[in-house]
């Protein structure tokens, strides 16, 4: 898996979503039907398909300044002009100013990569994936459920960070926290972190189960 990078600053159409980050990589079904948005895809298909995901604070009813730009790889029209869209995670970037905000919002953006590691992060991969691994095992004895491991979980440390990232769930601001670090070794450690707690968590239930039964 790669993903497309630029370099410099380019504008770029935005789409606020609540509660919800979006990862290089990952994909991301839509559906369109605010009129403002169908505005906004009908304009982006004619272009290079591409827009800005950000996570609008359901609290203060901004959006971050850090998001992931998506791609649209398939499209579906549906009646009023309604459309689904498949897309996925590309580069992410940081918003530097609005341009607009009628019909929708277009910022200025810059892109992010991490920055170059200093040590082989390898190791620390393979730790993660290991708690990945054990989190799945606990979560099905507990739940008496035949749940295994996607069989796409990548290698590569940078990619495994942004996997791992995307299928925590219902940790929205953890999660943007996440994209916004530009270290891989922080991220995965901050992901082992996670995974270590929540194995402990699933460890200790599992064994309280052992024993009532």
């Amino acid at each position: 898996m790669t993903f497309s990078s630029s370099i410099g600053v380019r504008e770029l159409p935005l789409f606020p979503l609540p509660e919800l980050v979006l990862f290089p990589g990952r994909h991301l079904p839509l559906h369109i039907f605010e009129f403002r948005y169908r505005i906004m895809m009908n304009t982006i298909l004619q272009s290079d398909r591409r827009f800005g995901v950000l996570m609008l604070d359901p609290v203060t009813g901004e959006p971050a300044k850090v998001g992931c730009c998506a791609e649209v790889l398939h499209y579906q029209r549906l009646p009023d002009d309604r459309m689904k869209i498949l897309t996925m995670g590309q580069q992410r970037f940081r918003v530097l100013d609005y341009v607009r905000e009628k019909p929708y919002r277009v910022g200025l953006v810059e892109w992010l990569e991490d920055d170059p590691a200093e040590r082989d992060l390898h190791p620390l991969a393979s730790e993660v994936d290991q708690l990945l691994r054990d989190v799945v095992r606990l979560s099905a004895k507990l739940t008496s459920q035949d749940i295994e491991m996607p069989e796409n979980v990548p290698d590569i440390p940078l990619e495994l960070s942004y996997w791992v990232a995307s299928n925590l769930y219902g940790v929205a601001h953890e999660q943007q926290a996440l994209l916004e670090m530009q270290d891989t070794a922080g991220r995965l450690e901050r992901e082992a972190e996670i995974l270590t707690s929540t194995r402990n968590h699933l460890a200790a239930r599992t064994a309280l189960k052992d024993v009532l039964e």
